[in-house]
C-alpha cells in the first residue's frame, strides 16, 4: 500500500503490526527481595499466558525458577495477584492447573516441583512466609455447594501434609497477611459484601500466642466507609498502612489512639486492590519509606521520614509506576513512560541513574510514531468535570489527505474503578500509528483523583461513564481534532458497558467493539463471581428494591436503540462476565439487522492472554473499523481476516 504524505487516515502501514505487538513482550510484575536476591512475576502471552517466577542473583545473573508448563497463577477472586513466596531457599508458588501451592528448591537445577497443600479444591494466594515456624500464611478460596466460596486466613506447615490450619475467618474476604519482624504479631485486611476493598475494610492487628494463631484480634483502622490499603511492619516493628479516611490515599502509621498521617497530601498513594500483592510503598533500614502517589503530572516516587513527615521526591525519567520492593541501597519497581516500555528497575537511593534490569519489550520503535499524549479535562453532565489523554495519529512519513480529520477511538477503561496510564501502550500506538486519534477517558469513578472522584460514579454506573465518554468525544471534535462523523468507542470488561451504553442512549459514536463487555446488569449481578458480586449495590443499587434501575442502564434491555455496527470479542471459559452477556447482545442486534460481529476465543477467559488471541482480536477490530468507515486498512488489501460481520452489505 502507498505511504503517500496524503495517504488517508485510518489505512496508513504502521510499523507496529499484530505479530511486532506480541513479540519478545512480557508482563513485569510483583517485584520481592529475599535475602539480596530479587524475584518478580513474568507473564508470556508466546506461551500461552503463562506466568513464570524470575530470580535474579547477586551476581547479576537472571533465569527462570519455573520451566514450563508450570504456571505461578491464582484463581482467588478470579483475579489472583501475587502468589509466590521464597522461605529458606525454596520457592512456593501456586499452580494454576490445580491451584495447589507447591515447593521448589531453588538451587538444585534438575529438581521437580512438589505439591505441598492437598488436593481438596482449595484456591491460594498472597502467600506469606513465617521463618520461625516452617509455615506459610496465606489467603484461601474453597467452593461451597449451593453456595459462594468460602475466603479465610490459613497457616500451612511447610514441612508436613500441607493441611491449612484456619487462622482468621468469619468475613467475605481477607488479604494482605503480613507477620511482623519479630514474628510474634500478625496483621491482615478483611472486608465484607456489599462493599469493594476501595469502599470500606478493616486493619486486624494480632498477638501471636503459643501455637502460632492470634490470640486476641482487634481492629485498630478502617470502617465501612474508610479504605485501607496495603498494611506493611518496619523494622521497628510497627505498624504502616495507607487510608483514604481525608479523601486522600495517605500514608499513616498505627499509634495508640488510632492512626497518624505522615505526610497529609492531596494525592492517591494507594490503589484499588483488583489483585492481591498490589504496593506503593515499601519500609527502608534507614527508617525511611520509599513511595509512588499518583498526581496530575503522573506519578512520582519520593522517600519518606516518617519522623518528620519530609517527602523528598525522587527524580525519574517514568510517569508511570507499578509495584515496589527495596533492596540493599536501592528500591526496585516497575516503571515506563510514553516513551518507554515498562521496565523492572533499580533506582540507587544515595541519587543517581535508575539502572534497567529487565524490560517488558526489546521493540524499539521509531520516536516519529510516538506523539505525546495530551492531558485533557473537559465539561460534562451535572456541572462535573472528567478527565483522560488524547493521542494524536503519529506516522513518519503520513500525515492525512488535505482537509480530512482523522477517525476517533474513545477508550473506557475497566473497572470501573480503575485508572488510565501513561505508559507506553502498544494496544493505543497500534491505533495512532494506522491515523487514528485515540482518547483514553478517566471518567467519574476512575482512580487517582481522591474518593470524591471515585465515588462519584457510585449509583450512576452505565450513565456517568457514559456521558463522561460521550462528552470527551464531543470536546475533541468540536476542538477540529477529529472526524465527528467518524467516532468509535472501545472498552473492554465494565468498559464494555460504557461501550454499549454509549451506543443504546445516545447518537454520537457510529461503532463499537465490546471486549467481554457487560450488556445484562442483573444477569451480572446474578452470575458473576463472589468477589464482584456485590459490587453492584454501590454502582447502581441494591437488588430487588432497584431493579428497574439495572434495567434502565441494561443495553440489552434498550437493543432498539443501537444502530451502529458493533463487534464482540469474548472468552468462552470468563466467569467474571460470562459469554452468555455478549452472545445476547449479539442475537439482539442481529435480529434487528445491525450489523454485528461475534469473535470467540477458545480458552480464554476473562482478559486475553494468549499471543494468537491477542493477534486476532486486534486484526478482526482493524478491519472492522476499515469495513464501516469505508477504508481497506494496510496488509488486508488481499483478504479480510476470517471473522462475519452480519448485514453489513
Amino acid at each position: 500500500m502507498s505511504l503517500a504524505p496524503d495517504a488517508p487516515f485510518g489505512t496508513w502501514s504502521s510499523p507496529i503490526t499484530a505479530e511486532v505487538l506480541l513479540e519478545g513482550t512480557v508482563g513485569l510484575a510483583h517485584p520481592r527481595v529475599h535475602e539480596g536476591e530479587l524475584f518478580w512475576l513474568e507473564s508470556r502471552p508466546a506461551e500461552g499466558g503463562r506466568v513464570a517466577v524470575v530470580r535474579r542473583r547477586r551476581d547479576g545473573t537472571v533465569a527462570d525458577c519455573l520451566p514450563p508448563p508450570w504456571n505461578a497463577r491464582s484463581r482467588v477472586h478470579e483475579y489472583g495477584g501475587i502468589c509466590y513466596t521464597v522461605l529458606d531457599g525454596t520457592l512456593y508458588f501456586t499452580h494454576f492447573a490445580d491451584q495447589r501451592i507447591h515447593a521448589l528448591p531453588l538451587d538444585a537445577p534438575d529438581a521437580e516441583p512438589r505439591p505441598v497443600t492437598p488436593a481438596d479444591g482449595t484456591r491460594w494466594a498472597d502467600l506469606a512466609p513465617d521463618p520461625a515456624r516452617r509455615r506459610l500464611v496465606a489467603v484461601g478460596e474453597v467452593d461451597r455447594d449451593g453456595d459462594e466460596p468460602r475466603n479465610f486466613l490459613a497457616a500451612i506447615a511447610v514441612d508436613g501434609d500441607g493441611a491449612a490450619r484456619e487462622l482468621a475467618g468469619g468475613h467475605d474476604f481477607f488479604s494482605a497477611p503480613r507477620l511482623s519482624p519479630d514474628g510474634t504479631r500478625l496483621a491482615w485486611l478483611a472486608w465484607d459484601h456489599p462493599r469493594m476493598p476501595w469502599d470500606g475494610t478493616l486493619l486486624y492487628e494480632s498477638v501471636l500466642d503459643e501455637t502460632g494463631r492470634p490470640s486476641a484480634p482487634r481492629v485498630v483502622a478502617g470502617g465501612p466507609d474508610e479504605a485501607i490499603f496495603q498494611p506493611e511492619w518496619d523494622d521497628r516493628g510497627r505498624l504502616l498502612c495507607v487510608s483514604d479516611r481525608s479523601g486522600w490515599w495517605n500514608l499513616h502509621r498505627v499509634e495508640d489512639g488510632g492512626l497518624r498521617a505522615l505526610h497529609p497530601l492531596e494525592a492517591d498513594f494507594g490503589l484499588p486492590l483488583w489483585v492481591f500483592g498490589m504496593r506503593t510503598y515499601v519500609p527502608l533500614a534507614d527508617g525511611r519509606i520509599a513511595c509512588s502517589w499518583h498526581g496530575p503530572e503522573g506519578d512520582r516516587l519520593g522517600l519518606l521520614d516518617p519522623e518528620d513527615g519530609r517527602l523528598e521526591p525522587v527524580e525519574l525519567p517514568f510517569t508511570s509506576l507499578d509495584g515496589i520492593a527495596a533492596g540493599d541501597g536501592e528500591v526496585v519497581l516497575v516503571a515506563a513512560s510514553p516513551t518507554r516500555f515498562p521496565e523492572l528497575v533499580s533506582v540507587p537511593l544515595a541519587g543517581g541513574e535508575p539502572r534497567v534490569l529487565r524490560r517488558a519489550s526489546t521493540l524499539e520503535l521509531d520516536p516519529a510514531v510516538l506523539a505525546p499524549p495530551e492531558p485533557v479535562t473537559f465539561p460534562t453532565t451535572h456541572g462535573g468535570r472528567a478527565h483522560g489523554y488524547f493521542y494524536r495519529p503519529a506516522h513518519p512519513r503520513c500525515r492525512g489527505a488535505d482537509g480530512e480529520r482523522p477517525p476517533l477511538l474513545v477508550i473506557g477503561h475497566g473497572g470501573p474503578t480503575g485508572a488510565t496510564s501513561t505508559a507506553l501502550n502498544l494496544k493505543i500506538r497500534f491505533w495512532t500509528s494506522r491515523g487514528f486519534a485515540v482518547l483514553d477517558v478517566d471518567y467519574r469513578g476512575s482512580t487517582g483523583y481522591g474518593r470524591a472522584y471515585r465515588d462519584a460514579l457510585k449509583g450512576g454506573w452505565g450513565e456517568l461513564d457514559v456521558d463522561d465518554c460521550v462528552a470527551g468525544a464531543r470536546f475533541v471534535a468540536e476542538r477540529g481534532d477529529v472526524d465527528p462523523a467518524r467516532m468509535a468507542i472501545r472498552g473492554s470488561s465494565a468498559g464494555g458497558l460504557t461501550v454499549l451504553g454509549a451506543l443504546a442512549f445516545h447518537d454520537v459514536f457510529r461503532a463499537g467493539a465490546s471486549l467481554y463487555g457487560v450488556a445484562d446488569l442483573e444477569a451480572l449481578a446474578r452470575d458473576t463471581h463472589k468477589f464482584e458480586s456485590r459490587y453492584l449495590d454501590s454502582l447502581v443499587g441494591p437488588l430487588p428494591e432497584t431493579a428497574d434501575r439495572y434495567r434502565a442502564r441494561s443495553p440489552l434491555h434498550h437493543a432498539e436503540g443501537i444502530d451502529a455496527p458493533v463487534i464482540f470479542l469474548q472468552g468462552l471459559e470468563d466467569r467474571i462476565v460470562p459469554p452468555s452477556q455478549a452472545e445476547a447482545m449479539v442475537e439482539a442486534l442481529d435480529a434487528r439487522g445491525v450489523p454485528v460481529a461475534y469473535v470467540p476465543f477458545e480458552g480464554e477467559q476473562h482478559g486475553f492472554r494468549r499471543a494468537e488471541t491477542i493477534r486476532a482480536a486486534l486484526e478482526a477490530e482493524l478491519w472492522f473499523y476499515g469495513r464501516v468507515f469505508g477504508f481497506v486498512p494496510a496488509g488486508f488489501e488481499d483478504g479480510a481476516p476470517p471473522i462475519e460481520i452480519r448485514n453489513l452489505g
